[in-house]
Protein backbone atom coordinates (compact mmCIF):
# COMPACT_ATOMS: atom_id res chain seq x y z
CA UNK A 1 0.00 0.00 0.00
CA UNK A 2 3.38 2.19 0.25
CA UNK A 3 2.90 2.99 -3.57
CA UNK A 4 -1.17 3.48 -3.63
CA UNK A 5 -2.33 5.52 -0.56
CA UNK A 6 -1.25 9.67 -0.80
CA UNK A 7 -2.49 12.51 -2.46
CA UNK A 8 -5.60 10.61 -4.35
CA UNK A 9 -6.91 10.30 -0.87
CA UNK A 10 -5.27 13.30 1.15
CA UNK A 11 -6.26 15.93 -1.54
CA UNK A 12 -7.66 14.53 -4.96
CA UNK A 13 -10.74 13.84 -3.31
CA UNK A 14 -11.46 17.41 -2.22
CA UNK A 15 -11.11 18.24 -6.08
CA UNK A 16 -13.42 15.18 -6.88
CA UNK A 17 -16.19 16.44 -4.07
CA UNK A 18 -16.53 19.74 -6.51
CA UNK A 19 -17.52 17.20 -9.05
CA UNK A 20 -19.74 14.48 -7.53
CA UNK A 21 -21.08 16.48 -4.59
CA UNK A 22 -21.46 13.01 -1.85
CA UNK A 23 -21.54 10.50 -4.40
CA UNK A 24 -18.08 10.83 -4.96
CA UNK A 25 -18.49 8.01 -2.22
CA UNK A 26 -20.04 6.16 -5.43
CA UNK A 27 -17.39 7.47 -7.61
CA UNK A 28 -14.41 5.62 -5.13
CA UNK A 29 -16.24 2.45 -5.60
CA UNK A 30 -16.77 3.12 -9.58
CA UNK A 31 -12.78 3.54 -9.91
CA UNK A 32 -11.91 0.70 -7.53
CA UNK A 33 -13.98 -1.76 -9.23
CA UNK A 34 -12.25 -0.57 -12.50
CA UNK A 35 -8.50 -0.46 -10.40
CA UNK A 36 -9.55 -4.02 -9.66
CA UNK A 37 -10.06 -5.53 -13.30
CA UNK A 38 -7.27 -4.06 -14.23
CA UNK A 39 -5.05 -5.17 -11.29
CA UNK A 40 -5.79 -8.94 -11.92
CA UNK A 41 -4.60 -8.27 -16.19
CA UNK A 42 -1.80 -6.76 -14.32
CA UNK A 43 -1.14 -10.00 -11.96
CA UNK A 44 -1.63 -12.45 -14.82
CA UNK A 45 0.85 -10.70 -17.24
CA UNK A 46 3.37 -9.80 -14.19
CA UNK A 47 3.30 -13.27 -12.74
CA UNK A 48 3.78 -14.66 -16.82
CA UNK A 49 6.54 -11.79 -17.79
CA UNK A 50 8.30 -10.89 -14.09
CA UNK A 51 10.16 -7.76 -15.78
CA UNK A 52 11.05 -4.41 -15.08
CA UNK A 53 8.97 -1.79 -17.16
CA UNK A 54 5.39 -3.77 -16.40
CA UNK A 55 3.04 -2.89 -18.97
CA UNK A 56 5.41 -1.78 -21.10
CA UNK A 57 7.64 -4.74 -21.28
CA UNK A 58 4.00 -6.90 -21.42
CA UNK A 59 3.25 -4.66 -24.45
CA UNK A 60 7.03 -5.57 -25.88
CA UNK A 61 5.84 -9.63 -25.92
CA UNK A 62 2.62 -9.43 -26.76
CA UNK A 63 1.85 -6.68 -29.44
CA UNK A 64 5.85 -5.94 -30.33
CA UNK A 65 8.58 -3.24 -30.56
CA UNK A 66 6.38 -0.16 -31.84
CA UNK A 67 3.37 -0.62 -29.10
CA UNK A 68 5.63 -1.44 -26.39
CA UNK A 69 7.13 2.28 -27.45
CA UNK A 70 3.97 3.84 -27.00
CA UNK A 71 3.15 2.27 -23.88
CA UNK A 72 6.59 2.93 -21.90
CA UNK A 73 5.96 6.72 -23.47
CA UNK A 74 2.99 6.82 -22.00
CA UNK A 75 4.02 5.57 -18.76
CA UNK A 76 6.67 7.76 -18.99
CA UNK A 77 3.59 10.82 -18.96
CA UNK A 78 1.61 8.74 -16.74
CA UNK A 79 4.16 8.57 -13.54
CA UNK A 80 5.30 12.47 -14.25
CA UNK A 81 2.25 13.53 -14.11
CA UNK A 82 1.58 11.40 -10.86
CA UNK A 83 4.41 12.62 -9.56
CA UNK A 84 4.12 16.27 -10.04
CA UNK A 85 0.30 15.91 -8.47
CA UNK A 86 1.33 14.39 -5.67
CA UNK A 87 3.97 17.21 -5.02
CA UNK A 88 1.12 19.35 -5.49
CA UNK A 89 -0.78 17.69 -2.72
CA UNK A 90 2.18 17.63 -1.11
CA UNK A 91 2.77 21.90 -0.92
CA UNK A 92 -1.25 22.22 0.07
CA UNK A 93 -1.08 20.10 2.69
CA UNK A 94 2.51 21.99 3.89
CA UNK A 95 1.37 25.10 3.63
CA UNK A 96 -1.91 24.34 5.60
CA UNK A 97 0.79 23.07 8.70
CA UNK A 98 2.72 25.88 8.34
CA UNK A 99 -0.51 27.97 9.16
CA UNK A 100 -1.14 26.55 12.16
CA UNK A 101 2.45 27.48 12.92
CA UNK A 102 1.44 31.25 11.91
CA UNK A 103 3.93 31.19 9.38
CA UNK A 104 2.18 32.41 5.71
CA UNK A 105 4.47 31.91 2.57
CA UNK A 106 4.74 34.68 -0.35
CA UNK A 107 1.62 34.92 -2.10
CA UNK A 108 4.23 34.45 -5.59
CA UNK A 109 5.87 31.57 -3.73
CA UNK A 110 2.37 29.04 -2.48
CA UNK A 111 1.13 28.64 -5.85
CA UNK A 112 -2.28 28.41 -7.30
CA UNK A 113 -5.60 26.58 -5.34
CA UNK A 114 -6.62 24.84 -8.32
CA UNK A 115 -7.11 26.63 -11.79
CA UNK A 116 -6.85 29.48 -9.88
CA UNK A 117 -3.35 31.15 -10.85
CA UNK A 118 -2.72 33.43 -7.22
CA UNK A 119 0.58 32.53 -7.26
CA UNK A 120 3.91 32.72 -9.63
CA UNK A 121 5.30 29.31 -8.89
CA UNK A 122 4.33 26.46 -6.54
CA UNK A 123 7.69 26.71 -4.43
CA UNK A 124 7.31 23.89 -1.84
CA UNK A 125 6.10 21.43 -4.44
CA UNK A 126 9.00 21.95 -6.68
CA UNK A 127 11.90 21.97 -3.50
CA UNK A 128 10.42 18.27 -2.36
CA UNK A 129 10.30 16.81 -5.47
CA UNK A 130 14.12 17.58 -6.59
CA UNK A 131 14.88 16.67 -2.49
CA UNK A 132 13.34 13.14 -3.06
CA UNK A 133 15.16 12.76 -6.58
CA UNK A 134 18.79 13.60 -4.85
CA UNK A 135 17.48 10.98 -2.29
CA UNK A 136 17.03 8.65 -5.02
CA UNK A 137 20.17 9.17 -6.48
CA UNK A 138 21.75 8.77 -2.95
CA UNK A 139 19.60 5.82 -2.53
CA UNK A 140 20.09 3.65 0.21
CA UNK A 141 18.37 0.95 2.84
CA UNK A 142 17.18 3.64 5.20
CA UNK A 143 15.52 5.21 2.32
CA UNK A 144 13.27 2.69 1.63
CA UNK A 145 12.94 1.66 4.86
CA UNK A 146 11.55 5.18 6.16
CA UNK A 147 9.53 4.95 3.02
CA UNK A 148 7.85 1.73 3.94
CA UNK A 149 7.61 3.24 8.06
CA UNK A 150 5.07 6.26 6.27
CA UNK A 151 2.80 3.52 5.20
CA UNK A 152 1.78 3.18 8.93
CA UNK A 153 1.65 6.41 9.66
CA UNK A 154 -0.99 7.37 6.68
CA UNK A 155 -2.99 4.37 7.64
CA UNK A 156 -2.86 5.33 11.34
CA UNK A 157 -4.07 9.16 9.92
CA UNK A 158 -6.84 7.66 7.84
CA UNK A 159 -7.91 5.63 10.66
CA UNK A 160 -7.88 8.45 13.36
CA UNK A 161 -10.17 10.15 10.41
CA UNK A 162 -12.56 7.70 10.35
CA UNK A 163 -12.59 7.55 14.45
CA UNK A 164 -13.06 10.70 15.53
CA UNK A 165 -14.77 12.07 12.49
CA UNK A 166 -17.50 9.81 12.41
CA UNK A 167 -19.09 11.51 15.42
CA UNK A 168 -19.37 14.48 13.32
CA UNK A 169 -21.10 12.83 10.68
CA UNK A 170 -24.69 14.72 9.99
CA UNK A 171 -27.24 12.12 7.62
CA UNK A 172 -28.48 15.72 5.98
CA UNK A 173 -24.50 16.26 4.31
CA UNK A 174 -25.28 13.04 2.45
CA UNK A 175 -28.20 14.25 0.26
CA UNK A 176 -29.32 14.74 -2.69
CA UNK A 177 -25.98 11.98 -2.94
CA UNK A 178 -26.00 12.82 -6.71
CA UNK A 179 -26.72 16.51 -7.28
CA UNK A 180 -25.13 17.08 -10.57
CA UNK A 181 -26.74 13.78 -12.25
CA UNK A 182 -25.11 10.62 -12.79
CA UNK A 183 -22.72 11.53 -15.07
CA UNK A 184 -20.53 13.31 -12.53
CA UNK A 185 -20.28 10.18 -10.58
CA UNK A 186 -18.88 8.97 -13.37
CA UNK A 187 -16.35 11.95 -14.41
CA UNK A 188 -15.68 12.32 -10.75
CA UNK A 189 -14.74 8.59 -10.63
CA UNK A 190 -12.32 9.31 -13.42
CA UNK A 191 -10.44 11.85 -11.69
CA UNK A 192 -10.59 10.37 -7.94
CA UNK A 193 -9.20 7.31 -10.05
CA UNK A 194 -5.77 9.36 -9.48
CA UNK A 195 -6.08 7.79 -5.62
CA UNK A 196 -5.49 4.26 -7.04
CA UNK A 197 -2.54 4.66 -8.98
CA UNK A 198 0.87 2.79 -7.86
CA UNK A 199 -0.71 -0.66 -7.60
CA UNK A 200 1.01 -1.11 -11.09
CA UNK A 201 4.18 0.25 -9.86
CA UNK A 202 4.68 -3.37 -8.43
CA UNK A 203 4.45 -4.63 -11.30
CA UNK A 204 7.32 -2.24 -12.66
CA UNK A 205 9.69 -3.66 -9.80
CA UNK A 206 9.09 -7.08 -10.97
CA UNK A 207 12.67 -8.44 -11.20
CA UNK A 208 13.27 -7.13 -7.80
CA UNK A 209 10.37 -9.64 -5.79
CA UNK A 210 11.98 -13.18 -5.00
CA UNK A 211 8.97 -15.22 -5.76
CA UNK A 212 7.45 -12.71 -8.25
CA UNK A 213 4.79 -15.64 -10.02
CA UNK A 214 3.23 -15.32 -6.22
CA UNK A 215 4.18 -12.03 -4.76
CA UNK A 216 3.24 -9.82 -7.73
CA UNK A 217 -0.03 -11.14 -7.60
CA UNK A 218 -1.12 -10.96 -4.10
CA UNK A 219 0.89 -7.29 -3.23
CA UNK A 220 -1.09 -6.42 -6.16
CA UNK A 221 -4.86 -7.39 -5.51
CA UNK A 222 -4.50 -7.29 -1.72
CA UNK A 223 -3.86 -3.81 -1.36
CA UNK A 224 -5.82 -2.61 -3.44
CA UNK A 225 -8.85 -4.59 -1.70
CA UNK A 226 -7.40 -2.68 1.45
CA UNK A 227 -7.45 0.88 -0.19
CA UNK A 228 -10.54 0.54 -1.35
CA UNK A 229 -12.50 0.42 1.55
CA UNK A 230 -10.22 2.51 3.51
CA UNK A 231 -10.99 5.25 1.06
CA UNK A 232 -15.45 4.37 1.02
CA UNK A 233 -15.13 4.57 4.78
CA UNK A 234 -12.83 7.76 5.26
CA UNK A 235 -14.60 9.62 2.03
CA UNK A 236 -18.22 8.49 3.52
CA UNK A 237 -16.83 10.52 6.58
CA UNK A 238 -15.63 13.64 5.03
CA UNK A 239 -18.80 14.15 2.61
CA UNK A 240 -20.89 13.67 6.14
CA UNK A 241 -19.30 16.06 7.77
CA UNK A 242 -19.94 19.21 6.16
CA UNK A 243 -22.04 20.61 3.09
CA UNK A 244 -19.75 19.32 0.06
CA UNK A 245 -19.96 23.03 -0.99
CA UNK A 246 -18.03 23.97 1.85
CA UNK A 247 -15.19 21.08 1.41
CA UNK A 248 -12.09 22.71 0.83
CA UNK A 249 -10.74 21.35 -2.33
CA UNK A 250 -6.88 21.80 -1.70
CA UNK A 251 -6.48 20.63 2.13
CA UNK A 252 -9.64 18.97 2.25
CA UNK A 253 -9.84 16.74 5.93
CA UNK A 254 -7.18 19.12 7.63
CA UNK A 255 -9.37 22.05 6.62
CA UNK A 256 -12.54 20.00 7.63
CA UNK A 257 -11.62 18.94 11.22
CA UNK A 258 -10.95 23.31 11.68
CA UNK A 259 -14.35 24.29 10.85
CA UNK A 260 -15.45 21.56 14.08
CA UNK A 261 -12.93 23.35 16.10
CA UNK A 262 -10.29 19.98 16.61
CA UNK A 263 -7.49 22.05 15.50
CA UNK A 264 -5.24 18.92 16.70
CA UNK A 265 -7.09 16.81 14.28
CA UNK A 266 -6.36 18.90 11.77
CA UNK A 267 -2.52 19.64 12.56
CA UNK A 268 -2.02 15.45 12.83
CA UNK A 269 -4.02 14.76 10.01
CA UNK A 270 -2.13 17.37 7.86
CA UNK A 271 1.52 15.74 9.19
CA UNK A 272 0.38 12.16 8.01
CA UNK A 273 -0.87 13.54 5.19
CA UNK A 274 2.67 14.74 4.39
CA UNK A 275 4.42 11.57 5.02
CA UNK A 276 1.88 9.47 3.06
CA UNK A 277 2.20 11.75 -0.02
CA UNK A 278 5.62 11.16 0.69
CA UNK A 279 6.30 7.89 0.37
CA UNK A 280 4.06 8.03 -3.05
CA UNK A 281 5.89 10.80 -4.50
CA UNK A 282 9.10 8.61 -3.70
CA UNK A 283 7.27 5.35 -5.34
CA UNK A 284 6.51 7.37 -8.57
CA UNK A 285 10.04 9.37 -8.72
CA UNK A 286 11.49 5.98 -8.50
CA UNK A 287 9.10 4.14 -10.96
CA UNK A 288 9.83 6.80 -13.77
CA UNK A 289 13.72 6.20 -14.28
CA UNK A 290 13.01 2.31 -14.54
CA UNK A 291 10.16 2.18 -17.60
CA UNK A 292 13.44 4.71 -19.12
CA UNK A 293 16.09 2.09 -18.18
CA UNK A 294 14.11 -0.70 -19.56
CA UNK A 295 13.56 1.33 -23.03
CA UNK A 296 16.59 2.10 -22.76
CA UNK A 297 17.84 -1.40 -22.30
CA UNK A 298 16.00 -2.48 -25.63
CA UNK A 299 17.74 -0.06 -27.71
CA UNK A 300 14.57 2.43 -27.91
CA UNK A 301 16.47 5.08 -26.35
CA UNK A 302 19.83 6.22 -25.80
CA UNK A 303 22.97 4.51 -24.04
CA UNK A 304 23.06 7.10 -21.37
CA UNK A 305 19.37 6.10 -20.15
CA UNK A 306 20.93 2.46 -19.22
CA UNK A 307 23.73 4.55 -17.09
CA UNK A 308 23.98 3.36 -13.38
CA UNK A 309 26.20 5.60 -10.93
CA UNK A 310 29.30 3.89 -10.31
CA UNK A 311 29.14 4.03 -6.22
CA UNK A 312 25.32 4.49 -5.47
CA UNK A 313 24.57 1.82 -8.75
CA UNK A 314 21.36 4.08 -8.92
CA UNK A 315 20.48 5.41 -12.82
CA UNK A 316 21.64 8.68 -11.26
CA UNK A 317 21.65 10.77 -15.08
CA UNK A 318 17.32 9.75 -16.00
CA UNK A 319 16.72 10.53 -12.36
CA UNK A 320 17.96 13.56 -12.59
CA UNK A 321 16.32 14.25 -15.73
CA UNK A 322 12.48 13.36 -14.35
CA UNK A 323 13.11 15.08 -10.82
CA UNK A 324 13.78 18.17 -12.57
CA UNK A 325 10.81 17.60 -15.60
CA UNK A 326 8.45 16.95 -12.51
CA UNK A 327 9.65 19.81 -10.21
CA UNK A 328 8.67 22.04 -13.34
CA UNK A 329 5.31 20.66 -13.94
CA UNK A 330 4.94 20.75 -10.03
CA UNK A 331 5.78 24.52 -9.91
CA UNK A 332 3.48 25.93 -12.36
CA UNK A 333 0.49 23.52 -12.89
CA UNK A 334 -2.89 23.56 -11.27
CA UNK A 335 -3.62 20.00 -9.73
CA UNK A 336 -6.74 18.84 -11.43
CA UNK A 337 -5.04 19.53 -14.50
CA UNK A 338 -2.03 17.16 -13.71
CA UNK A 339 -4.65 14.45 -12.47
CA UNK A 340 -6.92 14.57 -15.38
CA UNK A 341 -3.65 14.18 -17.51
CA UNK A 342 -1.89 11.48 -15.45
CA UNK A 343 -5.06 9.08 -15.13
CA UNK A 344 -5.88 8.87 -19.11
CA UNK A 345 -2.11 7.92 -19.56
CA UNK A 346 -2.92 5.15 -16.66
CA UNK A 347 -6.17 4.31 -18.06
CA UNK A 348 -4.72 4.23 -21.89
CA UNK A 349 -1.82 1.73 -19.89
CA UNK A 350 -4.54 -0.53 -18.44
CA UNK A 351 -6.76 -0.76 -21.59
CA UNK A 352 -3.75 -2.23 -23.36
CA UNK A 353 -2.78 -4.83 -20.40
CA UNK A 354 -6.39 -5.60 -20.32
CA UNK A 355 -6.57 -6.51 -24.00
CA UNK A 356 -3.18 -8.18 -24.01
CA UNK A 357 -4.51 -10.38 -21.51
CA UNK A 358 -7.70 -10.89 -23.79
CA UNK A 359 -5.69 -11.67 -26.89
CA UNK A 360 -3.74 -13.78 -24.90
CA UNK A 361 -6.26 -16.17 -24.13
CA UNK A 362 -6.84 -16.78 -27.67
CA UNK A 363 -3.34 -17.01 -29.15
CA UNK A 364 -1.59 -18.32 -26.51
CA UNK A 365 -4.26 -20.67 -24.29
CA UNK A 366 -1.78 -23.10 -22.95
CA UNK A 367 0.84 -20.44 -22.09
CA UNK A 368 1.85 -21.18 -17.83
CA UNK A 369 0.31 -19.00 -16.17
CA UNK A 370 1.58 -18.85 -12.57
CA UNK A 371 -1.70 -17.03 -11.65
CA UNK A 372 -4.94 -17.20 -13.90
CA UNK A 373 -7.54 -14.78 -13.84
CA UNK A 374 -10.83 -17.02 -13.34
CA UNK A 375 -12.97 -16.05 -16.02
CA UNK A 376 -9.85 -14.37 -18.07
CA UNK A 377 -11.78 -13.44 -20.64
CA UNK A 378 -14.65 -11.64 -19.44
CA UNK A 379 -12.42 -10.29 -16.68
CA UNK A 380 -10.02 -8.86 -19.45
CA UNK A 381 -12.73 -7.48 -21.57
CA UNK A 382 -14.72 -5.97 -18.96
CA UNK A 383 -11.22 -4.13 -17.67
CA UNK A 384 -10.70 -2.58 -20.72
CA UNK A 385 -14.21 -0.96 -21.73
CA UNK A 386 -14.09 0.22 -17.92
CA UNK A 387 -10.92 2.14 -18.59
CA UNK A 388 -11.99 3.14 -21.94
CA UNK A 389 -15.67 4.51 -20.77
CA UNK A 390 -13.63 6.13 -17.90
CA UNK A 391 -11.33 8.17 -20.30
CA UNK A 392 -14.33 8.98 -22.26
CA UNK A 393 -15.67 10.93 -19.12
CA UNK A 394 -12.60 13.13 -19.11
CA UNK A 395 -12.06 16.61 -21.00
CA UNK A 396 -11.18 17.03 -23.80
CA UNK A 397 -7.88 19.22 -23.14
CA UNK A 398 -6.84 15.91 -21.28
CA UNK A 399 -7.47 14.06 -24.37
CA UNK A 400 -5.68 16.43 -26.72
CA UNK A 401 -2.46 17.11 -24.25
CA UNK A 402 -2.61 13.01 -24.79
CA UNK A 403 -2.48 12.79 -28.29
CA UNK A 404 0.19 15.33 -28.71
CA UNK A 405 2.33 13.58 -25.91
CA UNK A 406 1.64 10.27 -28.38
CA UNK A 407 2.17 12.23 -31.23
CA UNK A 408 6.14 13.02 -30.12
CA UNK A 409 6.51 10.35 -28.76
CA UNK A 410 5.77 8.48 -32.39
CA UNK A 411 7.96 11.07 -33.77
CA UNK A 412 11.07 10.71 -31.26
CA UNK A 413 10.54 6.78 -32.18
CA UNK A 414 10.83 7.09 -36.15
CA UNK A 415 13.90 9.46 -35.68
CA UNK A 416 15.07 6.77 -32.95
CA UNK A 417 14.55 4.20 -35.73
CA UNK A 418 16.01 6.16 -38.90
CA UNK A 419 19.14 6.83 -36.82
CA UNK A 420 19.24 3.05 -35.65
CA UNK A 421 18.86 1.93 -39.84
CA UNK A 422 21.45 4.69 -40.17
CA UNK A 423 23.97 3.02 -38.10
CA UNK A 424 23.12 -0.41 -39.63
CA UNK A 425 23.89 0.56 -43.21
Amino acid sequence: MAQIIGAGIFVIVGVGVKIAGPGIVLSFAISGSAAMLAALCYAEMAAMHPAAGGAYSYAHAIFGEICAWIIGWDLILEYGMGAATAAVGWSYYFQELLKGLNVVLPAWAAGGALSRADGLINLPAALIVLLLAALLILRTRTNALVARSLVFLKVGILLVVVMVGIFYVRPEHLTPLVPKGSFSLIQGASLVFFAYLGFDVVAITAEEARRPQRDIPVGIIGSLIICTFIYIAVTLVLVGMAPYQEIDAAAPFAVIFKQVGLDWVAALVALGALGGITSVLYILLLAQPRVLFAMGRDGLLPSWTTKLHSGFQTPHVTTLACGLMVAALAAFTPIEKLAFLCNIGTLFAFFVVCLGVFIMRWTRPAAPRPFRIPGGRLVSSLGALTSLSLMFSMPLDSWLRLFLWLLLGLFLYWFAGFRRRRQGD
